[in-house]
């Protein structure tokens, strides 16, 4: 996953739409979100020449040393893209598949298998409603994507798998980039206030959990009232508004 959270040495070139030509070339090339590599004729040479092409509109970023390139937008609409978290709702078993709604144009397929030390014997048995964390192993805008519930270099959880209990509520996709950034001050901010739990899909999606109700709805509150979308109150802001809901 390519996200501006993982590179804090970033840079803003321009606006991009659809079909635009990107400037990028490296030796280690990474392309995140919005972009796509093509293959383009050159008739002088008779030769196909590598180009990268924007598939979205947005803020076209990339890293320090040019050698990742993405998209951001502040899109309601998600778009699958490999290694991303997302929050997905499971809507069909399919013999030892499932088939989970994670927001995107199609419904992503998630095998019983998919999980830290599962086995034919020993998985979990989700039910038609439950909510996993998981991440994209596979996109492609010809195929439906695929999902897993572990880490893809430790093979371990680390926290994907079914959320039970809590609350899910719905934001920008742009918030979730920012709630992903160890540097927003949103959840540390609550944090600081109670305990809680919470887990971030970029696919527009937020878990959170707490103890109390009251502190449950304390979360949603502040996370729509710093969405972009909602008002995109600052600190001071959010602040005051912990201030009368009394928590």
């Amino acid at each position: 996953m390519i996200s501006a959270s993982d590179i804090p040495n970033q840079t803003i070139m321009s606006f991009v739409f659809p079909g635009d030509h990107v400037p990028a070339q490296h030796v280690n090339l990474k392309l995140g979100p919005g972009l796509l590599l093509s293959q383009d004729t050159n008739y002088s040479s008779n030769r196909d020449v590598p180009t990268v092409i924007a598939t979205r509109a947005g803020e076209l970023h990339h890293s320090a040393n040019c050698s990742k390139w993405w998209i951001e937008g502040n899109s309601r609409r998600y778009v699958p893209a490999p290694q991303e978290p997302v929050i997905g709702s499971v809507v069909q078993r399919i013999g030892e598949a499932y088939r989970v709604d994670i927001g995107g144009a199609h419904v992503a397929s998630l095998d019983s298998l998919a999980f830290e030390g599962a086995t034919k014997r020993n998985k979990p048995n989700l039910k038609v409603g439950s909510l996993v964390y998981a991440r994209v192993s596979l996109a492609h805008k010809d195929m439906d994507p695929e999902l897993e519930c572990f880490d893809a270099q430790t093979r371990k959880s680390e926290g994907f798998g079914e959320l039970k209990g809590g609350f899910v509520v719905r934001c920008s996709l742009k918030m979730c980039r920012d709630l992903l950034d160890p540097k927003h001050f949103l959840l540390p901010l609550l944090g600081g206030r109670f305990p809680l739990e919470a887990a971030v899909g970029l696919n527009g999606r937020v878990w959170v959990s707490a103890k109390e109700t009251k502190q449950t709805i304390a979360i949603i509150r502040c996370i729509e009232a710093a969405d972009p979308d909602g008002g995109g109150l600052s600190v001071k802001g959010i602040k005051a508004l912990l201030d009368t809901l009394d928590v």
